[in-house]
């Protein structure tokens, strides 16, 4: 098991999308409420309705979004890889999650308590305001193209379209939770 440097940790994310409007001294605020998980093949890092406790960035490896249906097995509906961020959802709304997410090889993933999260908000830390302000960026730019598809799949006559657009709307739209 290769030890990773804070140093390491802070380069990565800075690379990360949610990451990128905060410096390296923001970052070291954050970093700190951080845990580093190791998952092994197909071992869930979470479960559909769990409760949704923390979000993640994956470090290395991957992971797959599972949705579960009604009557059928659960389906694959996202694959997430380095730099990924998922479960920022519960951050925001204290909901249980909405789909699994199984480890795909072996993963490290880097684990963000909302408990902890919550604190450094309360404490009016800019950082973690920021990357409120990211979540809430990528769950509007979400918003936004499930609209347009359901807009461009109401809008076609064409049968079994509307079924079939529901169905990617929901594939790519789901990898959050």
């Amino acid at each position: 098991m290769t030890t990773i440097t804070l140093e390491q940790i802070i380069n990565f994310l800075l690379e990360a999308p949610m990451f990128g409007d905060l410096d390296a001294a923001e970052l070291s605020q954050i970093v700190h409420i951080m845990q580093v998980q190791r998952i092994r093949d197909g071992q869930p890092i979470f479960r559909e309705g769990d409760p949704g406790d923390a979000w993640y960035v994956i470090f290395q490896g991957a992971a797959e979004v599972h949705k579960s249906q009604e009557f059928l097995p659960a389906r694959r509906i996202a694959s997430l890889g380095p730099r990924a961020c998922f479960g920022e959802m519960a951050i925001l709304d204290h909901s249980p999650r909405s789909a699994s997410v199984i480890s795909r090889g072996e993963t490290t993933v880097f684990r963000f308590p909302r408990k902890d999260f919550e604190a450094l908000l309360a404490e009016g830390n800019l950082a973690a305001y920021k990357l409120v302000y990211e979540m809430a960026k990528v769950l509007c730019a979400r918003a936004r193209s499930i609209t347009q598809q359901l807009t461009d799949a109401l809008s076609d006559n064409a049968p079994g379209r509307l079924h079939s657009t529901s169905v990617n709307v929901v594939q790519g739209h789901s990898i959050s939770e």
